[in-house]
C-alpha cells in the first residue's frame, strides 16, 4: 500500500511531544501541538511513523483521528502525517501555518 493511499484513513497516535512541550534535543522548539508517532507503521528512517494533530487544543497523551495530509521533505527521508478530529478538515495552507514551528527547518510540500 502507497503511503498516500492513508489519506483518510483512521490511526491512533501515541504523543511523546505533547502540546506545550519542548523538543527534547532542540530546546528552542516548543510544541504548539501534539506531536507523536502511529505504532505499527514503520517510515522511510526505519522508525515508526510520526504525526502532527492538529484541531485539539489541549495536550493528550494518545489520539485516534483521521489523516488528512502528508509532509513530504524533499531534504529529508522523513515523512509527516496530519491527523485531525474525524468531523475536521483543515487548508494546505491552514496545515502549513500550524507545522512551520517545525518544518520551517526543511523543505516541505503537502500530499492531500
Amino acid at each position: 500500500m502507497q503511503k498516500h493511499d492513508m489519506i483518510g484513513t483512521m490511526v491512533k497516535v501515541t504523543v511523546d511531544r505533547p502540546l506545550g512541550s519542548y523538543h527534547p534535543a532542540h530546546k528552542d522548539i516548543y510544541y504548539p501541538v501534539n506531536y507523536g508517532y502511529i505504532e505499527g507503521i514503520i517510515a522511510p528512517d526505519g522508525d515508526e511513523q510520526d504525526a502532527y494533530i492538529l484541531g485539539v487544543h489541549i495536550a493528550v497523551s494518545e489520539f485516534t483521528g483521521k489523516v488528512i495530509a502528508i509532509i513530504h521533505r524533499d531534504d529529508d527521508i522523513e515523512e509527516k502525517w496530519v491527523v485531525v478530529p474525524d468531523d475536521m478538515n483543515f487548508s494546505e495552507e491552514e496545515i502549513m501555518e500550524q507545522v512551520k514551528f517545525q518544518e520551517q527547518y526543511f523543505k516541505s510540500r503537502i500530499k492531500m
